[in-house]
């Protein structure tokens, strides 16, 4: 028994001591999202503020590819010494897992830590789509059942899923058009070949400056400083109480110290409480949001079961 508690006392103050260390090497985050994406975007800012708090470098290292699931692989499977973090997102981590089976569990292979972000959506059409604000496009398409598109970054995308949830409140039928990513399906909504799409603000935001899509209604549940004058769903869509927005948040790999895992979600509360870093967020239409790491534990077990519902109400599957 002596022995047991000695080495047990032995690993705790190794513990202690390495965390105190801490970090002692550059970190890198792995954003499973190509560049100029709403998690890249956010996750770079915070990581650079981070990086002058804690006197390391923090290297943002894109790895996309199969709707985020490679990068949040590479996460789940390094090791838990602090220096390898992950900027999840609602695709690889809420939907993803509950469409196809994962190399990865969201709730035991990750230690999260902290949000950095959340992502309200805007729902856009062409310039010259034949309805200037939303209870138009919903009285347009309502009265010509299968006749109108809409467009998503793929099947089973939070852009998918909220779109569903939009047209199931709206009772609109209309024809799903799914793409490989956000770029080509607001390319051909910006040319008139899909009705409309609900996009990140992040995405759409300088398209909408620049007159090349025409914003009609915001999805959170107040409006933006980025496009201050979109009204939200709720007001412009008579939707009392719709607030649906995607979640950026940092997380480890399972097993990381607790005291590493504090230690930054502490750094990432300050980072984003930043003016330049808030300035910057509001910019691009992110909200900075950040969270201890048992309160985004709590919102990824929240957001599973929310999407799990909006899945079974859709039936929806991916294409094999």
């Amino acid at each position: 028994m002596r022995r047991m508690l000695a080495a047990l006392a032995a690993a705790l103050v190794a513990g202690s001591a390495f965390a105190q260390q801490y970090p002692s090497k550059p970190l890198r985050v792995i954003v499973p999202w190509p560049p100029g994406q709403a998690t890249d975007l956010a996750a770079r800012l915070v990581a650079q503020k981070v990086s002058e708090l804690i006197g390391q470098p923090i290297v943002a290292d894109n790895r996309p590819g199969a709707g985020g699931i490679i990068g949040t692989e590479a996460v789940a499977k390094a090791a838990p010494d602090g220096y390898m973090l992950l900027a999840g997102s609602s695709g690889p981590l809420s939907i993803n897992p509950l469409l196809q089976k994962t190399p990865y569990d969201p709730e035991k292979s990750f230690a999260p830590i902290s949000l950095i972000a959340t992502v309200p959506y805007v729902l856009v059409t062409a310039p010259n789509f034949p309805a200037s604000s939303a209870r138009e496009l919903i009285a347009l398409v309502r009265a010509n059942p299968g006749k109108y598109t809409f467009a998503s970054s793929g099947t089973g995308a939070t852009t998918h899923l909220i779109t569903e949830v939009f047209n199931f409140r709206a009772n609109l039928q209309a024809v799903h058009v799914p793409y490989k990513g956000s770029g080509p399906s607001l390319t051909d909504v910006m040319g008139g070949q899909v009705a409309y799409t609900i996009e990140t603000m992040a995405a759409v935001v300088s398209n909408v400056r620049a007159g090349r899509l025409k914003a009609l209604a915001i999805t959170s549940a107040q409006r933006n400083a980025a496009l201050p004058d979109v009204p939200t769903v709720a007001e412009a869509a008579d939707m009392p109480g719709f607030d649906m927005n995607a979640w950026i948040g940092y997380l480890a790999p399972a097993g990381t110290p607790g005291e590493i895992v504090n230690r930054l979600s502490g750094e990432v509360q300050k980072a984003l409480a930043s003016p330049d870093v808030r300035e910057r967020y509001a910019t691009l239409g992110l909200n900075p949001t950040s969270t201890t790491p048992e309160e985004l534990a709590k919102l990824m077990r929240d957001e599973s079961v929310r999407y799990a519902d909006i899945i079974k109400r859709a039936n929806i599957k991916l294409e094999q």
